[in-house]
Formats: structure tokens, sequence, C-alpha cells
């Protein structure tokens, strides 16, 4: 009787909401209104619909203004989409390395997400985020995340002998220039998406595993 008493309980606790409950509808904590989407950000979001499924919420969250979302989305595309010296794949490790340094939750889930599906690796895609030292990198990879992790932590401290150590796995001075921007460009957006609790698409969570 007192096991059926037990049961009975856990059969009517009620459920926990999901974790990620609400994250789709308010991509941050600010109470910002979308302005008019430009006719290039309205065929943009089109495409991302098309091609995602969902329109990410980074760009939801930058559609108040609708000039800092076009730069946004110009320099993103720019930085992780265009040809370079470094691949797509690369450019994620490093967008992943800095968010981890950050603790930046938004980005580690986004683009956690895409060095899962990039790799094809889904353990290698939760290395990146736990800990890149962790992987089992090759010497080009770990010395372009080292120095990424470096020029996010202690930029003042960064010289030339870091430079050299990229040249000698490998990087040309332009992938160095690569480096640093996409470096730099995911410690800015980590701090805006940390100070404005920004909220990744639940979709990302489970994309790859």
């Amino acid at each position: 009787m007192a096991k059926q008493a037990v049961k009975s309980v856990a059969a009517i606790k009620p459920k926990r909401p999901p974790a990620t409950a609400g994250d789709d509808a308010e991509p941050t904590a600010l109470k910002l209104k979308a302005a008019e989407l430009s006719p290039e950000m309205t065929a943009y979001f089109a495409k991302c619909e098309v091609k995602l499924g969902f329109v990410p919420n980074v760009l939801k969250a930058y559609a108040f203004d609708s000039a800092k979302l076009s730069a946004f989305v110009a320099m993103y595309n720019d930085l992780m989409l265009a040809p370079s010296g470094l691949s797509k794949l690369e450019r994620e490790m490093i967008a992943v390395a800095v968010s981890a340094q950050n603790r930046c939750y938004y980005c580690l889930v986004a683009h956690g997400a895409a060095v899962r599906q990039l790799s094809d690796d889904p353990p290698f895609g939760e290395l990146m985020v736990m800990n890149y030292r962790a992987a089992r990198l090759s010497k080009r990879k770990r010395a372009m995340l080292d120095f990424a992790v470096k020029l996010t932590a202690e930029p003042g401290l960064v010289e030339e002998e870091d430079r050299a150590q990229l040249r000698r796995a490998g990087f040309s001075d332009r992938d160095i220039w690569d480096i640093a921007a996409v470096a730099g460009f995911f410690n800015m957006t980590n701090r805006v998406a940390t100070a404005t609790d920004m909220r990744p698409n639940s979709v990302y969570h489970g994309q790859a595993r």
C-alpha cells in the first residue's frame, strides 16, 4: 500500500518546465522594439528560415536597429564564411575557444553546435566547449587556439614570439590576421550577449548529437 502511495505521488508530481522555456520568444532580457527590416534583411531572414529552419536569435536581438543588424551580418559573414586560409571549422573552433574563456552561454551553445556539425564528430564539439586542451589537436590547431585564448585573456602580453609560433605552425601573416579578427569579433559578441542575457535558439541544443 505504501509503495502504491509513493507511486501515486510521483505520478502527479508536476513536470518541471524545460530549461530553455521562453528562450525562443524572448531572445534577450532587454525590451527593445524591433524596427522595420530593410528589404535586404527581410530577404536574409527568409533565407535563414529556408536554409536553417529558423532565424538565429542573435539576429532577432539586433533587429531593433537596422543599421546595426546589417553591420553585424556583414561582419559575421565576412569573417566566418568568406574565403580564408582558415577553414570554416577552424573559425568555429576559435569562436568556441574564445567563448569558453568568456563563459558566453549563447555562443557556446550556437557555435558548439556548428563545430559538431562541421567536424561530424559530436564528442569533438563537446571537447571544444569544455576544454580544447583536452582534445587531441594537431600542432596547427593547438597553436591557433592558444593564440586566440591568449588574445582573449591576456591581450597585453601578446608579442612577436606568439606570432612566430603561428608561423612555425604553418600560418601565413594573412591567416594570423584572420585568427585575430575572428577572436576579436567573438570577444565583442560574447560581451554583448552576456550583458543582454541573450538566449540561443532551443534547436541548437539537439543539433548534430
